[in-house]
């Protein structure tokens, strides 16, 4: 399954889309997809209804972030050897987390907003886990089990307030925009190895990101143990799990954004983001 949300900003209406394409109303089955939503249950009853009879959307809306209200968005770092070298880091050796405010969530064609005071914007294709069955000092047997979906995240970035500006990296992370999530998640049941997805970002039409899940430090197994064992995970939260070499911090010299670059970014399966940054 390929669920939705679409409508304006903090309007979303729940769908899924057809086998055209199509988005397919879910309002009369469920009130939005957030936390319980992404149950094994719901999911199940959502899977069993005759899609093409559902009220088809009219027209192309937009899409928001395919997680409403999400608990918590949980963020890894240098998660892939290469990207660690890039940015002049140690290889860790255990995962790097930390958080980026839920705020931050948005829209896979939002625009992306340059904050005020930014001088090192950069982009960051990952792969979003989103839980479906609370996990608390899971398994890495297990862990998968508690997955509801997949979906592309760009953790967008300002690196000198990530970086630079002392404290911990959720403020370089967080501005508005900062997670530009989907354009839908799509069920786990429809993955079949998160171990092993192309990945690919592009900057003004040229290829800066390419890469495979395959070559994570940390799988998602491991990560969703991992973090199990930190905190609890609750259904509708996000876990966006790091990136491959070829952000603009790891060029020579150094790339960033800038107002009116266009980011076009997917994952094999999950679909494509794009956006253009503008000045908050």
């Amino acid at each position: 399954m390929k669920l939705v949300r679409y409508g304006e900003a903090g309007q979303e209406r729940p769908g899924i889309l057809d086998a055209q394409d199509g988005i397919r109303d879910l309002s009369a089955h469920l009130a939005d997809w957030a936390g319980e939503a992404f149950s094994p249950a719901s999911l199940a009853k959502v899977r069993q209804l005759d899609v093409q009879s559902l009220p088809l959307v009219a027209g192309t809306p937009r899409l928001g972030a395919p997680v409403g209200g999400a608990p918590k968005f949980i963020a890894i770092g240098l998660n892939y050897a290469d990207h660690a070298k890039e940015s002049g880091m140690q290889i860790p050796g255990e995962p790097i987390v930390f958080l980026k405010a839920t705020s931050s969530l948005c829209g896979a064609y939002d625009a992306v907003e340059k904050p005020r005071g930014s001088t090192k914007l950069d982009w960051e294709v990952e792969l979003a886990v989103i839980i479906g069955t609370r996990a608390k000092y899971v398994s890495e047997q297990d862990a998968l089990g508690h997955v509801a979906g997949y979906a592309v995240c760009n953790d967008v970035s300002e690196r000198h307030f990530q970086i630079e500006r002392l404290g911990q990296w959720t403020k370089g992370k967080s501005h508005d925009t900062f997670g530009p999530l989907g354009p839908w998640l799509v069920s786990a049941d429809e993955v079949q190895d998160p171990r092993n997805l192309a990945m690919w970002l592009e900057v003004n039409g040229q290829r800066r990101q390419t890469g495979s899940t395959a070559t994570m430090i940390f799988d998602v197994p491991k990560l969703i143990a991992y973090v199990s064992g930190m905190m609890t995970l609750n259904p509708g939260d996000i876990i966006t799990t790091g990136t491959p070499p070829g952000v603009g911090m790891g060029m020579k010299p150094p790339l960033y954004l800038n107002v009116g670059d266009t980011m076009a970014l997917g994952i094999e399966g999950l679909g494509e983001q794009r956006q253009t940054v503008v000045a908050a």
